[in-house]
């Protein structure tokens, strides 16, 4: 399961990369640091959420999804946000 995971994260990184050379836009070093976070806390949010799942503790999970997966979240749209605008100026 985690080198599936692995594999998916490895193919996201490199279509990112991919789209950004081809759109000839730039990613800045806050865009990383800012999409690295986002994308750490989502992988945490999912692993939390099923392990609380599993010792059947549903509030728990429930409570994960709420305080790290929403800010994760919020984050990607974030970097989503700034790359669209900088490709639709350049």
């Amino acid at each position: 399961m985690w080198l599936l995971l692995g594999i998916l994260i490895g193919i996201s990184a490199l279509g990112l990369v991919w789209w950004s050379k081809k759109s000839n836009t730039s990613l800045q070093w806050y865009d990383w640091v800012i999409g690295l976070a986002g994308l750490a806390m989502l992988l945490f949010t999912v692993q939390n959420y099923f392990a609380s799942v599993a010792e059947g503790e549903p509030k728990a999970s429930y409570m994960f999804l709420l305080v790290t997966g929403l800010p994760a979240v919020i984050l990607l749209a974030v970097v989503w946000q700034l790359l669209a605008r900088r490709a639709k100026q350049s």
